[in-house]
């Protein structure tokens, strides 16, 4: 018979994390914070160069990891300069992972409107990338109408069976697993097949995470932080997702058909102190607390 320890240390085996090429530059050694073969997400921000996303893939496939870097479809401005940074990816840091996403801008900078129309081009299967993140949006988007989110899914679900794509979602960060296991039941039933990465909002102060919970836009699970927020002396409280990581792996031990299999972490308070967090979970570190949840040994 398994214990709760167990149920969270099984759902947290399969991790990665996410850098920024800003963030990257503050690491001297991704050796020394992570694991061997470790996943890695590099951020393409808009306004910023796509060579700096490519660069900080360089330095973590040279330290032993597996680097994910996003691809902006708004932010692009032809096929050509698609095709170019793929193939740089591939040749510079031996990419076989690409996370493709609509982009945080308003309107296209050129010939790419959503992640489905980089995917339609065939260019990342032609340069032999054939895992390939897309987003998801367990409290919907800001940006895009609930009609809309489901046309995509059906379209994602549709395209990685009909080009033997290995597709799975990323999903935007979260604070309720109660949220995200109603919406991946609502999506199965609806006919979804890809696998699905969590995001997760790694350790960090009340102040942080309702920072970029306002930047983010995401949904109702923001009262969550907001109402913590509110407490002037608890905003330099560090929080811990540790509620949310308990509530996932219990739906996921009580449910085998559910798509959930990985986590996602957003290093807002730092990415060592997020790793090392991430990597205590998936060990089973962990102490469980009288209230509900649990705590690494650092923070027990």
């Amino acid at each position: 018979m398994t214990t709760l320890i167990d149920d969270i240390a099984k759902a947290g085996q399969n991790w990665s994390i996410e850098v920024t090429p800003p963030g990257a530059g503050k690491i001297e050694s991704f050796a020394e914070v992570l694991a061997e073969g470790t996943t890695v997400n590099v951020t393409f921000l808009p306004g910023t160069d796509p060579k700096d996303t490519v660069d900080v893939a360089v330095r973590l496939r040279e330290d032993g990891m597996n680097p994910v870097p996003h691809i902006a479809a708004r932010s692009l401005q032809s096929k050509d300069q698609l095709d170019g940074l793929l193939a740089d990816m591939v040749n510079r840091a031996r990419v076989e992972e690409v996370l493709v996403i609509g982009g945080g801008v308003d309107h296209p900078v050129g010939d790419f409107a959503s992640s489905m129309d980089v995917l339609e081009t065939g260019l990342i299967q032609k340069h032999g990338i054939r895992k390939i993140g897309v987003s998801g949006h367990p409290e919907g988007s800001p940006d895009i109408n609930t009609d809309e989110l489901a046309h995509a899914l059906e379209w994602k679900n549709n395209f990685a069976k009909t080009e033997g794509l290995d597709l799975y979602i990323e999903t935007q960060f979260c604070f309720e697993a109660d949220a995200v296991v109603a919406w991946e039941k609502s999506i199965r039933a609806a006919g979804n097949t890809l696998p699905i990465r969590i995001g997760i909002p790694g350790p960090a102060t009340i102040k942080t995470l309702f920072r970029f919970a306002q930047i983010s836009g995401i949904g109702p699970s923001m009262r969550v932080i907001a109402k913590q927020a509110k407490n002037v002396t608890k905003l330099l409280t560090v929080q811990s997702p540790h509620l949310l990581l308990t509530g996932l792996a219990e739906a996921m031990a009580a449910d085998p058909e559910s798509r959930i299999a990985h986590f996602h972490y957003y290093p807002f308070g730092g990415f060592a102190r997020t790793s090392r967090w991430a990597s205590a979970v998936a060990s089973g570190n962990i102490e469980l607390l009288p209230k509900g949840g649990f705590a690494v040994p650092e923070e027990a």
